[in-house]
């Protein structure tokens, strides 16, 4: 039985939403394909995703100087705790699938926040004389990003920075398979809108049976 990480960045829902409605057709999808396998659901617009501010700092610099733990702030603590609980969920999933939008050519802010949670030494990669290496091997990641225009093909296709980063974070943290859809152009082709959705959904569920 493998877990499944599934992580939203929307604030929108899936009827709003291009990223999500392939998004849930993928996951269900798998599901029925997987039925022993664990789902997990992490909506990044509905939980607490702590950046990295001054607090953090403090309490990271205050524990490494061998202080206790009961030792820090009350925000101290609460920051330093939940980035624990985050990239514990992270290390614990054997697969994972994103989905988003593209907002500026890139993700959402918080999807950027959660990756900064996760990249932790020690846990999801380490550091060695030869340079970092990933701990997160034999793992797989899926991502479902939506866009008005197209992005993976064409003139504009040097601006797409969201996939392109995730890919990278992945290889970073040792994650050796990375698929994707991207579902674009909705906007561009307003009157295609609806046909280019469901071409999308039926590659997500094609793709979730062999995720």
């Amino acid at each position: 039985m493998a877990t499944v990480l599934y992580i939203t960045a929307h604030p929108h829902d899936e009827h709003a939403s291009y990223s999500l409605a392939v998004g849930k057709e993928f996951i269900q999808a798998y599901r029925e394909a997987n039925p022993r396998d664990e789902v997990v659901s992490l909506d990044l617009y509905k939980t607490d995703i702590p950046h990295i501010d001054a607090d953090v700092f403090s309490g990271w610099g205050k524990l490494a100087s061998g202080s206790e733990f009961n030792s820090l702030s009350g925000e101290e603590q609460r920051k330093v705790s939940r980035l624990g609980q985050l990239v514990d969920q992270f290390t614990a999933a054997d697969k994972y699938v994103f989905v988003n939008p593209m907002w500026n050519f890139s993700f959402p802010p918080i999807l950027k926040a959660y990756i900064d949670s996760i990249c932790v030494a020690g846990k999801t990669f380490k550091y060695t004389a030869e340079g970092p290496v990933g701990l997160l091997t034999g793992k797989k990641l899926f991502h479902i990003q939506a866009s008005g225009g197209v992005y993976s093909e064409g003139p504009a296709v040097d601006f797409e920075s969201g996939h392109r980063y995730l890919k990278l974070i992945a290889g970073f943290l040792g994650i050796p398979s990375v698929d994707k859809i991207f579902v674009e152009g909705m906007a561009a082709m307003q009157d295609q809108a609806a046909d280019i959705k469901a071409k999308a959904i039926q590659r997500a569920k094609e793709a979730a049976r062999t995720f």
